[in-house]
């Protein structure tokens, strides 16, 4: 069960968006395609810990400036509510990461997930959600 990822296909679509119906839809993307990979399980009800990695296509020699992070994240967690976790403030550990798609990366223990996202060959994010290890942890 636990960890759990997914793949969410598609450029997301941030929180305080303009277009209130795009936002909307997106956050019932998310919805639908984490009860789909979820497949019926009851809400977990422990602290947890997320890594969202947000795989984005852009030149090469583009850093992701133009892309706000926690502006994406917040419509993510929020349409997990009541489908991976029971509420978001489960949530001890968050982890918000961005990396291009043109980029070059060594990867290790791939789940079939995060290899379902890179051979979409579109932009997508990857979420992982476990169970919080190191709760006294402070770094």
């Amino acid at each position: 069960m636990l960890p759990f990822d997914f793949v969410i296909i598609g450029k997301p679509v941030p929180h305080r968006a303009k277009d209130k119906s795009a936002l909307k839809a997106w956050r019932e993307h998310v919805r639908a395609t984490a009860q789909f990979c979820w497949d019926g399980q009851a809400p977990l009800t422990d602290k947890l810990s997320v890594k969202i990695t947000h795989f984005y296509d852009a030149p090469p020699e583009n850093v992701g400036e133009n892309l706000d992070s926690e502006r994406i994240i917040k419509p993510v967690l929020d349409a997990l509510n009541g489908v991976i976790y029971v509420d978001d403030y489960q949530i001890a550990d968050l982890d918000n990461r961005r990396r291009n798609l043109n980029g070059s990366f060594r990867i290790k223990g791939m789940s079939p997930a995060l290899a379902d996202g890179f051979c979409k060959g579109e932009e997508f994010l990857h979420v992982k959600v476990d169970l919080l290890r190191n709760p006294e942890s402070v770094n």
